[in-house]
């Protein structure tokens, strides 16, 4: 097996994945949701000034809630040939799949509390807020 060979397979294992992400907005309305949150989370990280830390934890909670969300779109796609019609053990795994996009995007939630609440804590005396007073 030649080199070039192998990068042929490596480019064309490329495609099969960004194939696979074109699939996954085209076809999941969670996936532009989590499209925006990821953007509102960049910007409010420039703009709060993240340190590298708290990037590398905003990151990972991004990676996560991105895997869970293409791993429940995988489950769903594979119940749905295995079991076109309706199945309650298909229903199941579907349901455990999207658990676990609830399960990530909750914890990506609660990095983004502790990484950002801090920061916008001290804003929340500011004028605007004292409405309820």
């Amino acid at each position: 097996m030649g080199l070039r060979s192998i990068v042929q397979r490596r480019v064309a294992s490329f495609r099969f994945a960004f194939r696979g992400i074109r699939f996954l907005f085209a076809s999941q309305v969670h996936a532009w949701i989590h499209l925006l949150a990821t953007l509102v989370v960049i910007t409010a990280g420039f703009l709060l000034r993240t340190t590298t830390t708290e990037w590398c934890l905003l990151t990972l909670s991004i990676g996560l809630v991105w895997s869970a969300e293409a791993f429940n779109t995988a489950v769903e796609v594979v119940v749905d040939l295995a079991s076109p019609q309706h199945h309650d053990l298909a229903g199941r795994a579907k349901d455990v799949a999207a658990g676990a996009v609830l399960l990530a995007s909750m914890s990506a939630a609660t990095v983004g509390l502790i990484v950002f609440g801090p920061k916008l804590l001290p804003h929340l005396n500011a004028p605007a807020f004292r409405i309820f007073e």
